[in-house]
Parts: structure tokens; sequence; C-alpha cells
């Protein structure tokens, strides 16, 4: 079998001839490890700065150089994910977003008081402080309910293309496809929340604006010539859901299930990233039609073995290796992880091999060889 091959069957739930590998992606000090080189490929906060400095063409010229190269050079993997940050849909040429004032070298600020700073933890420069945020107005017109999409600029398919056309033939590639927003947050989570309970109306509105917004972008979208699409959206942490269950069937469920619908009528699997403790509704993203999901966090509760169980025959599951031995653990740990998986989950099929979440900024590099080495070494039915 073909990775490409291989990995849909996995998908689809089937047994294909070896388990297939894939990650939700391979952050960069990983990448520069095998690359042997500096790259923006997942190189987050770099890739910001970049784009505030007019430096888009050089960013997407080695995302797709480097990403390319990265997977030729890492062959046992069958799934290729251009639907993480970074990756995937690009901003188009000439595209310069408007930059904050660097206080330090890890803190920026925009004019209107909201302050940035970067996190080595995940590479990634984020929002910490917005002085409206419990101020700025949230309105229904905010959220129009009809729209007219046109096509997407070509130069933001630039990376999809090159990557499609240069692996697509043997890998497994999932790609960027107009999806409804699964948990529509105006004014940032904490208010979101807040907004379920105390403005349920509203909170609605702004979710049939998302889905109307992603039915119309479907209608002007054609494949590049990708195998499936993932979301990832998470809605729990390790504990349980971030709000009800009764609530996330309100206000995220809807979504989830037209996203399903409208890729597998696009001839896509669907896949969902979901990290956290996802027991209290796990059955209903089985109902909403996802092929797979992806994630499966054992330090929040999910015990592959136990998901295996509840999901089988309905869902394929994407995961096994804890990300935190791969950052913090040793290469016999992550072996034993390698291990234990595919006793868990390999059986019947409908099981693909990856960490519990992502390739993640810090990854030891032993811990992440001693993952593909053990799972050559076990892949096979």
């Amino acid at each position: 079998m073909t990775s490409k091959e291989r990995a849909r069957v996995a998908l689809s739930g089937g047994a294909p001839d070896m388990v297939p590998l894939g990650d939700f992606a391979i952050d960069a000090d990983t990448a520069r490890h095998i690359l042997g080189h500096e790259t923006y490929a997942r190189s987050k906060a770099k890739c910001q700065i970049a784009y505030w400095e007019g430096r888009r063409d050089e960013v997407v010229q080695s995302l797709i150089e480097d990403t390319i190269e990265l997977y030729r050079r890492l062959d046992v993997y069958d799934i290729v994910n251009l639907c993480a940050m970074t990756l995937g849909l690009v901003p188009p040429k000439g595209y310069r977003p408007e930059a904050p004032r660097r206080v330090d070298e890890v803190t920026w600020e925009y004019a209107d008081g909201r302050v940035l700073k970067y996190s080595d933890v995940t590479d990634d420069i984020t929002l910490v402080y917005d002085p409206q945020q419990w101020t700025r107005p949230i309105r229904a017109e905010d959220f129009p309910l009809a729209y007219d999409a046109q096509p997407p600029d070509p130069s933001t398919l630039e990376m999809v293309d090159a990557v499609v056309a240069a692996l697509g033939r043997e890998r497994f590639i999932i790609g960027p496809f107009p999806r409804a927003e699964e948990w529509v947050q105006p004014g940032g989570m904490e208010r979101s929340l807040m907004l379920m309970a105390e403005e349920p109306d509203l909170m609605e509105r702004a979710l049939a604006s998302s889905l109307g917004r992603a039915r119309a972008e479907r209608a002007a979208w054609t494949n590049p010539g990708f195998d499936a699409v993932m979301d990832g959206t998470d809605w729990a942490f390790r504990s349980g859901t971030f709000m009800s269950p009764r609530m996330w069937r309100r206000f995220c469920y809807p979504a989830l299930a037209d996203n399903a619908q409208a890729a597998h009528a696009a001839g896509l699997l669907f896949v969902q990233h979901a990290c956290g403790n996802n027991w209290a509704i796990l059955d209903d993203i089985m109902a909403a039609g996802v092929d797979c999901y992806q994630s499966i966090q054992a330090t929040a509760s999910m015990d592959l073995a136990e998901v295996k169980a509840r999901t089988r025959g309905h869902m394929a599951l994407w995961g096994g290796v804890p990300v935190e031995h791969l950052v913090s653990g040793t290469p016999d740990e992550v072996r034993r992880d390698v291990r234990e998986a595919m006793a868990a989950a390999k059986e019947g099929g409908g099981y693909i091999l990856g960490s519990s979440h992502s390739i993640a900024v810090g990854t030891r590099y032993d811990c992440f060889m001693a993952m593909l080495d053990e799972f050559v070494h076990c892949r096979a039915y």
C-alpha cells in the first residue's frame, strides 16, 4: 500500500497493511534538527514577526521548501497535515498586517492598549491583555446572516498547491477547507462563555453567521488535491468540558456536524483534533459524523484502550504517545508508550499512531527518534 492508501483505510476504520503514522504538527525545533538549518516551518513567533516586517514572500518560500523537504526526510510519515497554524493557507501577496510597538524582547503593544507576549513554551506570540475585553460592544449586527463569498486569492494557496504537487501522489494530505467555527468566541474564550449564559440568542446568532459564511465559501471552493480536512477546536481541559454538555450541544455541535457533513459531501474524510477530557461529549462527536478523533490526551483521563472500546466501529483514533513524555521523558519511556498504544488500539484497524497532541516545542530529539524507531518495529499487522 502507499501511504495515501494506508491512511485512508485506517481513517475509514479499516485495517491496512501497517498502522499509519501522522502528527498534528512537527514544531520548528524538531524540524531544525531534521533539516539542519533554520526554518519558518511551525516557527509561529518567527512567522508572525516576519509578517509584521513585510517579509511575507520569504516566509512562504521557506514554508514550502522546508515542509516538502521535512516530509521527504521523514518518509516513515504517512500523513501530512496542512491545517495547523503557519501551515496550509498563507497570507496573500502583499500582506503586511498592522504591527504593534515592540516594548521589549518578549512584549508588544497595540495603540489601543492590547498587549502581546512571546511564550518560549509554545514558541508563539499571544494576546495577554485587552483593556476592552469586557467592555467592547458585541451586537447582533456584528454577525451577518448573508454572505456572497468569492473564490480565494490564488496566492493564498501557494503552499497547499506546492505540497500537494510534491507529495500528494504518495502521502495522505489533510488540507484547509471552509469550516464553520466550532466554538464561536466573540470577545475571547472567557467572554463567550459568559455570553452563552447571559445572551444565548446572541451566541446563536454568532453561530448562524459562522455557518452561513462557511456554506457560502464552500460554494466557491474547489479541492486543490487533498484527501481530508481537520478542525482543531479544544472544548475541554483536564477534568472536563469548558461548558456543560448541554451548552456544547447548543452552541458547538451544529457547526461540528455541519463541517463533517460538508467534508463528506466534498469527498473528504473529517478529522477532529480536540485536547482535554471529552468523555461527556464523545458520543456526540461520533454522532456528528467525525471520521477520526485526533489527540486523545491520556493526562486528561482519555485512556486510549477505553476510548477504543467506546468508539470501535464508529470512529478511527489517532494518537497514543503522550506529548509530555516526548518533552520531558526518556527514550525508553517513549518506546514503552508506543508499544502500549499499539496494544491498546491497533487490533481491528481504525488506528493511526502519533503524539497525543503534536511534536511540540521542547520535544527531546532522542525521544522523537525513539518513537519513530519503535513504531517501525511494531507497525505491521
